[in-house]
């Protein structure tokens, strides 16, 4: 699933490309799509301008022009391409905007079809469950709230920062890897950690999140940026997606095991618990 990177990568794809640039003509190829939304929302679309696209966790909001904005949720495998309009509609592409004045389109394409676009007024799409209940973002949150958020709670941290309603933006990649340079077992419970430690980890999710959004992000399976790029921190990864292969700092093999209902990479040698 796009994380952080994945996601800020695209958002800041959007804006070079398509800010400012009026909707001529929408086509929709998934039922479940047009399913989420209200009867007539594709008619409040076109002729719409992109005057904005924002950021929330791992959520996409797309300001159009008439107080309307597309708040899209790419799930496993959703991303935008922004190409040609003369190259053929592919069985991925979910739903494809025409540009007025541009010989270009904007597609969101999904292989697993699990992606989400819905449309709402502008004013009230913050306030929808999903968005309303998100923590702070863990690109932005200081590091005296971020210390004071984990020493209230009483919960292993692993999960604890893949909480969307805790904590928003990180997902398993950025979790793993910012654990292990931080030197925290991913089963510490939050609040029998130091506050130097505390203060450590703040610090070194935002170095490893804004390197992998100067990056483009990490692509291990299908993740690219709208123009197709694909991101390359994966060559940066340290823990993640390298059980068995030994640790690059002191030699011990990487574990992998679950905690909770997701996955968790580390060294028991340099995270000890």
């Amino acid at each position: 699933m796009p994380e952080l990177p994945e996601v800020e990568t695209i958002v800041r794809g959007l804006r070079k490309n398509i800010l400012g640039k009026k909707i001529r003509l929408i086509k929709l190829f998934s039922p479940k799509i047009d399913k989420d939304n209200y009867r007539g929302w594709l008619d409040d679309l076109t002729g719409r301008r992109f005057i904005d696209i924002r950021r929330r966790g791992k959520n996409l909001l797309i300001d159009l022009s008439g107080d309307n904005t597309l708040w899209v949720h790419l799930k496993m495998t959703g991303q935008f391409y922004h190409m040609p309009d003369n190259i053929p509609v592919g069985k991925h592409n979910l739903m494809v905007f025409y540009l007025a004045g541009d010989n270009r389109t904007l597609r969101f394409n999904d292989p697993r079809r699990f992606g989400r676009v819905r449309l709402f007024p502008t004013e009230e799409v913050i306030r929808q469950p999903g968005l309303a209940n998100l923590g702070p973002e863990s690109l932005g949150i200081p590091a005296s709230e971020f210390i004071a958020l984990f020493k209230s709670a009483h919960r292993m941290i692993k999960p604890a920062l893949l909480d969307q309603t805790f904590l928003a933006g990180l997902g398993n990649i950025y979790a793993d890897e910012s654990l292990y340079a931080a030197r925290i077992h991913p089963r510490k419970m939050t609040d029998g950690i130091t506050t130097r430690k505390l203060n450590n980890l703040h610090d070194t999710i935002q170095k490893i999140l804004k390197k992998a959004i100067r990056l483009m992000g990490t692509s291990v399976n299908t993740f690219a940026g709208i123009n197709g790029q694909t991101g390359t921190f994966q060559n940066y990864l340290l823990v993640y997606g390298r059980e068995g292969e030994p640790c690059r700092k002191c030699g011990a093999k990487i574990r992998r095991e679950k905690i909770g209902s997701r996955s968790a990479h580390y060294c028991p040698r340099c995270q000890r618990l």
